[in-house]
């Protein structure tokens, strides 16, 4: 696998960002490790009995058996109790940004989660909230780092009544800002961060910081809380996939339809840069604690469209919880731990994370393959292949085809020269796809090939 990712390194170029000639030149690059990764996001809290650092920990190994590679941990430093929601608080609502919460335990335990997950070859990002702070945070007693009313009372951001937004256009803060981020990278020696609401902050402020950063750390990595392209020009490697995780839903109650999700991909495919990730998920913590678990919102569909998160080009995200069924929605503000339901999950994200990972097909811009559209004569079938050349003379071809429908459907997809024997990748037997092949799929049943 080191052999076939060298490969492909040595023969991309840097992608470009659109017809503007500034754009197309970007100070990013991806790290050589995160184009075959899944991340998994841990809600610390929410993810053990415990709700420690310890007691995660102890689960690494398990995760690293899932198949993850990026652990993204929600916020942990302490939270503010002024104007507090439930009794214990929103992670993102933070009082000192160089400090841990003691409900999840010490500085030396996260040391040591961090330890861990690197001696499994894992990754660690943290949760970065740079739009705001809390309330009672000292920064608030700094002059201008806050934006305040007409009276001089700190403003909030929508309903957000537990924190109060920075004023980016002092510099004292923003410097103070970046030395935090900083603390972390060189004192506990994490991986890169997800920022959240990461559009509220200036895009300016995200080129500055990180490219600073990236002169000691070059495999730092970085989530966008966004969906602006203009984030991901200079700034950070992955985004979310918000209009298509929206779109998903909506295919998955019968709202919308296949033609739905190629039209978005059309969009898709000249709004972002090609080298942008799309961070692609069927739940993560505001989706399962304030709209419903996956469960709630696509019913039978939700094993196709995880699969399907797997199959399109992006990075696909695990929700604590979700490889074990958990089909119950968190509190946000208490404490309230996962239901450990069933063990499918579980082997479906191991089999999924194990396709991705054999496939450079299936790896993320700009070494994974571009998708094209397959024919097939039913309207609610979506077939495509993706297919990228290695570097040896050889290629990686996979198709899917999705039944996108609560029915049971018969259609023709029509391969032409991509014909051939692949490999099922749900039952490792071999298969013989004719140039004009009839599949009858099951409601919401999904096949993935390669070869």
């Amino acid at each position: 696998m080191k052999k076939i990712l060298a490969m492909l390194i040595a023969v991309v170029l840097l992608s470009s960002c659109g017809t503007d000639k500034k754009a197309a030149v970007s100070t990013t690059a991806h790290p050589d490790w995160a184009y075959s990764t899944t991340i998994y996001e841990l809600n610390t809290r929410q993810f053990t009995p415990e709700g420690t650092f310890a007691a995660a920990e102890a689960e690494l190994p398990t995760l690293k058996d899932l198949g993850v590679d990026i652990i993204w941990v929600m916020p942990i430093q302490p939270i503010g109790k002024l104007t507090r929601k439930g009794t214990l608080g929103s992670y993102y609502s933070i009082v000192d940004y160089c400090d841990f919460n003691p409900e999840f335990g010490t500085r030396e335990d996260f040391e040591s989660f961090v330890r861990t997950a690197h001696d499994l070859d894992m990754f660690v990002i943290l949760d970065w909230v740079a739009n705001h702070t809390a309330p009672d945070s000292k920064w608030t007693e700094n002059e201008g780092w806050h934006y305040r009313d007409s009276l001089g009372n700190l403003m909030v951001q929508y309903d957000w009544t537990d924190i109060s937004k920075l004023n980016y256009e002092n510099q004292d803060m923003r410097a103070e800002m970046k030395r935090s981020m900083r603390w972390w990278m060189e004192q506990i020696g994490i991986d890169g961060f997800r920022c959240d609401v990461a559009g509220e902050v200036p895009t300016d402020f995200w080129e500055d910081a990180f490219a600073n950063l990236r002169k000691d750390f070059p495999s730092m990595f970085t989530l966008a809380e966004a969906e602006k392209p203009e984030l991901n020009v200079n700034a950070f490697d992955m985004y979310y996939g918000w209009e298509l995780h929206n779109l998903m839903n909506q295919v998955a109650q019968g709202k919308k339809n296949v033609e739905d999700l190629w039209s978005y991909f059309a969009k898709a495919d000249t709004t972002f840069c090609a080298k942008a990730i799309r961070m692609n998920f069927t739940s993560n913590h505001d989706e399962n604690s304030w709209h419903g678990t996956e469960f709630e919102r696509m019913g039978d569909a939700v094993d196709a469209m995880a699969a399907f998160t797997y199959f399109i080009p992006g990075m696909p995200l695990i929700y604590c919880g979700q490889e074990y069924s958990n089909n119950h929605r968190l509190q946000f503000f208490e404490k309230d731990c996962i239901e450990r339901n069933h063990t499918e999950q579980f082997a479906l994200y191991t089999a999924l994370n194990a396709m991705r990972k054999a496939n450079p097909a299936l790896w993320s811009p700009e070494l994974g393959g571009a998708m094209t559209r397959i024919e097939t004569d039913n309207s609610n079938i979506f077939a495509a292949m993706r297919s990228v050349e290695l570097g040896d003379g050889n290629t990686n071809t996979v198709v899917g085809v999705f039944n996108f429908s609560a029915q049971t459907q018969d259609a023709t997809i029509y391969m032409g020269e991509n014909a051939g024997v692949y490999t099922c990748q749900h039952c490792n037997m071999p298969l013989t796809i004719g140039e004009e092949d009839h599949i009858t799929l099951k409601p919401w049943e999904w096949l993935i090939y390669a070869k």
